[in-house]
């Protein structure tokens, strides 16, 4: 399971691609710091924004830094099931060695 949420992914082109836990952490980053700043920022749509997007970058870039650390030496992982069947047609060749 940790393999599956660490490890980098690979698009069509071959390009590593985020992990898993990467594209969670975004998610739950972005709405924990939404829930916690509408008070704070007592309902005001324009300060709400700005704190959300000053917040999550500090936190994520924070929190992504860590993963990279974990993510060292895995394997990386196909993105999609159709990237493999691309690659297994002949259309498109996909190194997963970098």
């Amino acid at each position: 399971m940790l393999d599956y949420l660490l490890a980098p992914r690979r698009d069509h082109r071959g390009w590593k691609t985020p992990s898993e836990a990467s594209r969670i952490l975004l998610v739950v980053v972005v709405l924990g710091v939404s829930y916690w700043a509408w008070p704070v920022t007592e309902g005001n749509i324009v300060m709400w924004v700005g704190t959300v997007i000053m917040v999550s970058t500090a936190l994520l870039t924070v929190g992504w830094w860590i993963l990279s650390l974990a993510a060292r030496g895995r394997e990386p992982r196909i993105l999609t099931t159709s990237v493999g069947k691309i690659q297994n047609k002949g259309r498109g060749k996909i190194r997963l060695d970098d």
